[in-house]
């Protein structure tokens, strides 16, 4: 029998930990994909009354831009929420534009959590107004993003004209065939499922209802679980390295922040991972700006993914359309970073001196103001 020194035991111990991340990671990456065939399939089982009715119901792009900040307030997720958009887009039961204002929504909602990850330095005054002013960078360079190109997507509709020419360049290059492999091995569970609940439930839609549920369950858990596995792999290996190596230049922090949202999914979790080690005083804000940049493009991946999946060209119309939204907007704010920097700063000052004002932000912005917004324009 092997007899390990500590370090050796400590060493295995920890590749334990990673090869079982990997496979839970390899389980719920089949579940993510099986939610996103199984919400399709229920979607198309509505009909076209169902359709119709949700596709009016967000006709109005600004509600439609206020559900997506309140659905990923609500959820923390804008991966899930995007993933959720592109899978009712493959189902028929949302249409592209008002699929977009939703992804301009999510953005602005997956900052939520970095706040939220601030609030515990709020007795720290100095720690605090680093951390805060970390957090609401990203949630403003998001509102200005959204300022400019939301009326000229409404008045234009460039986004989804340039998305589309892109989904169909990779349809015309058959790459929405590449996956075919992945849903054939998902389609026949998500058939199965339908079945059951159709012999079980018998005649009408209820069926479908309860396989939407399934597929929304199946979605968050999976999404749940393959971040955290990631984390496991990823983001506990590279903490340590932020502030020595990944930060030296403007260029590099905003690659890293593309990489690692790519490899954990979640851009809640990467931009989260700077508020204290910005409230620390281990990172500026001048460093954190374009790594959070960089975490928004990185968190297209998940939808492009799922419209992969999906092999509809509308629903990778709308993935595209957010990778293109969160390139616009750098290209307009990165050169002037110096307005969302020191929007955050002075508010951040602000928020230091009167400590209820970040909770009231939170409570207003994420939620009073989309629930009066949807309600007043619907």
């Amino acid at each position: 029998m092997k007899i390990y020194y500590f370090s050796d035991l400590n060493d295995f111990i920890k590749n334990q930990k990673s090869l079982l991340a990997l496979l839970k990671l390899l389980i719920f990456l089949y579940l993510f994909i099986l939610s996103l065939q199984l919400m399709g399939d229920s979607l198309r089982l509505f009909g076209s009354e169902f359709s119709r009715t949700l596709i009016e119901t967000t006709t109005n792009p600004v509600i439609a831009l206020f559900i997506g900040i309140l659905a990923t307030s609500i959820i923390q997720s804008s991966s899930s929420t995007t993933s959720i958009v592109v899978g009712m887009v493959a189902g028929g039961a949302l249409s592209i534009e008002a699929a977009i204002p939703i992804i301009m929504g999510a953005n602005i909602g997956t900052s939520i959590t970095c706040m939220l990850a601030s609030l515990p330095q709020i007795s720290r005054s100095n720690e605090f107004r680093r951390a805060f002013a970390a957090a609401t960078v990203h949630d403003f360079f998001n509102f200005l993003s959204t300022s400019i190109l939301f009326p000229l997507q409404i008045a234009t509709g460039f986004l989804s004209h340039l998305s589309g020419y892109m989904a169909d360049m990779l349809s015309d290059v058959g790459g929405l065939e590449m996956l075919s492999p992945v849903k054939a091995i998902t389609k026949p569970v998500s058939k199965f499922i339908l079945e059951n609940l159709n012999s079980y439930f018998g005649e009408g839609s209820l069926f479908a209802w309860f396989g939407l549920g399934i597929a929304l369950i199946l979605l968050f858990l999976s999404l749940k679980n393959m971040v955290s596995a990631l984390k496991t792999i990823v983001v506990s290996r590279a903490k340590e390295w932020f502030d020595k190596y990944l930060f030296a230049t403007a260029i590099r922090a905003f690659v890293v922040g593309i990489i690692l949202t790519m490899l954990v999914q979640s851009s809640s979790i990467t931009t989260s991972l700077m508020v204290p080690m910005a409230g620390a005083g281990l990172l500026s804000l001048v460093q954190i700006f374009p790594y959070t940049l960089g975490s928004n493009i990185g968190t297209t991946v998940t939808a492009i993914l799922a419209a992969l999946i999906t092999g509809e060209v509308a629903a990778v119309t709308v993935a595209f359309a957010h990778l293109l939204f969160n390139i616009c907007g750098i290209i307009i704010w990165w050169p002037m970073k110096f307005v969302p920097i020191k929007i955050a700063e002075k508010f951040s000052e602000f928020s230091v001196k009167n400590k209820a004002v970040p909770v009231v932000y939170v409570v207003v912005v994420f939620f009073v103001l989309p629930v009066l917004f949807i309600y007043i324009f619907n």
